[in-house]
């Protein structure tokens, strides 16, 4: 009898395993090519990203706790900050300081990973949270089959950052961030799959990537924070291309004071043309366009 009921016991916890598994709203992409045809431009393609991954519920962020409760919500990619500690392990921290995001103080280099390890970080609030700080590798692994990690230029080189994709053959859901067709022929010639956040917020800038001739088709482009008429030109030019534009509103609709006020907002960006929306209020921008 007691064998019995711990059977049905384990059964039934395993069952509940699964369901909070698949409640997850997941991209996950076999190939490399699986994931570049869905990035290519869409007129009514709405994606969202979740910027430094999530602020809301009371979740850090740059956690994969935080990412992972976006995924409740809704399918979404996330921008995430890698920086390198004291003995060259590459953590995931936005600020080069500890104090607003953790329980530690000073620089983030300063400190082995032994030690950033027993720290906690905290929320929006200032709150301390049970959750820790995560290694860039255990985020890549907790990606895969679930997401898009589009890793922020902070303080790795960029031949660590190649060489740490590479490792995990991490092409099919790991981006990277470039401000100029250098970083980004850097990345191509290493290897022609790497898909890129390419910066081109200005025409000199379109001006340098077209003279660069690097490939259009590996590539979503950052063109700002704001609506504003000079967006149109490059939504007309990239929508040519094949290419997603994403406006940002983490400096800019973000701080609104109200949800209604952000949401107005957020509805406006995808109808400007917009394909891609990036918030620290992931589950709010997708509610907020449902």
């Amino acid at each position: 009898m007691n064998r019995r009921f711990l059977f049905l016991t384990l059964l039934f916890a395993f069952s509940i395993s699964r369901a909070s598994a698949q409640e997850l709203h997941v991209l996950n992409f076999g190939t490399v090519q699986e994931m570049v045809e869905y990035f290519q431009y869409g007129k009514n393609k709405k994606i969202i990203s979740g910027h430094r991954g999530t602020i809301e519920n009371g979740l850090p962020e740059n956690s994969i706790a935080g990412m992972e409760e976006v995924l409740k919500h809704t399918t979404a990619i996330f921008e995430v900050d890698p920086r390198l500690t004291k003995d060259g392990v590459p953590v995931v921290v936005h600020d080069a300081t500890l104090e607003r995001t953790t329980t530690g103080s000073g620089e983030v280099s300063d400190y082995t990973w032994k030690e950033l390890k027993d720290l906690k970080l905290k929320d929006n609030q200032g709150n301390i949270t049970s959750h820790g700080i995560n290694t860039l590798d255990e985020m890549i692994e907790w990606a895969k089959g679930k997401t898009i990690l589009n890793l922020d230029k902070k303080n790795l080189p960029m031949e660590m950052t190649a060489e740490i994709i590479r490792k995990h053959n991490a092409y099919a859901w790991v981006w990277v961030t470039v401000h100029n067709a250098e970083q980004a022929r850097f990345y191509l010639d290493g290897n022609p799959e790497q898909y890129l956040s390419m910066h081109i917020k200005t025409q000199g800038a379109l001006d340098d990537f077209i003279s660069s001739g690097l490939p259009f088709n590996r590539m979503i482009v950052y063109i700002g924070p704001e609506i504003k008429p000079a967006n149109q030109e490059m939504y007309n030019f990239f929508k040519e291309k094949g290419v997603m534009c994403m406006i940002s509103t983490a400096p800019t609709y973000d701080k609104l004071p109200t949800k209604e006020e952000r949401r107005k907002k957020y509805r406006m960006v995808f109808e400007d043309g917009a394909n891609i929306l990036e918030s620290d209020f992931p589950i709010e921008a997708s509610q907020a366009i449902k």
